[in-house]
């Protein structure tokens, strides 16, 4: 990914497990998504976690150190996800060790998607998409996306400034 790109991006959690589904692993992504965004690295336009993968639609604004802001998101939610698993001594850990002389244990799948953002349609597009995976009829984890706590959706329909450090994409995009 490069920098001033607005990109969908797609994360998943190795071999799809459900490591998202407790409200702790999903304050994780939103810390770090927090502290890229606070850093002036990262703008976040908007964001679904869901409980076995991620949509974010993002930009990388400026280095962080000697790597891109997505590079360093993942890098930090990764030993932020080994650290709380070993703190509490969790089985699930055993699940995410990996055979690689790079590391031990992985929590996220190699294949991450970026989708550049070309036009605004097609942002908007991506961001309806972000909003409603919740309603998946194989999720139905709320009956309206507002509901949906780890979403942008009530920023956006109701100007819920829960997650304040959001831009929104059409002061910029």
């Amino acid at each position: 990914m490069e920098l001033d790109v607005v990109y969908f991006y797609t994360a998943t959690i190795l071999n799809w497990m459900h490591l998202l589904k407790e409200d702790k692993f999903k304050q994780i992504v939103l810390n770090s998504l927090i502290y890229l965004v606070e850093k002036e690295k990262l703008i976040v336009y908007g964001f679904v976690i869901m409980p076995n993968h991620i949509h974010i639609i993002w930009e990388n604004k400026a280095m962080n150190g000697k790597e891109i802001p997505s590079t360093s998101f993942m890098k930090f939610t990764g030993h932020a996800f080994l650290e709380e698993l070993r703190k509490t001594n969790n089985p699930l850990l055993a699940m995410f060790k990996v055979e690689r002389s790079s590391r031990d244990y992985q929590f996220w799948q190699r294949n991450s998607l970026p989708i550049i953002m070309y036009n605004r349609k097609i942002l908007e597009q991506k961001l309806d998409y972000t909003h409603y995976n919740p309603l998946q009829a194989h999720w139905n984890l709320v009956a309206d996306p507002n509901d949906y706590y780890y979403s942008s959706c009530s920023f956006y329909e109701w100007g819920d400034n829960k997650f304040n450090w959001l831009t929104h994409y059409m002061d910029v995009f």
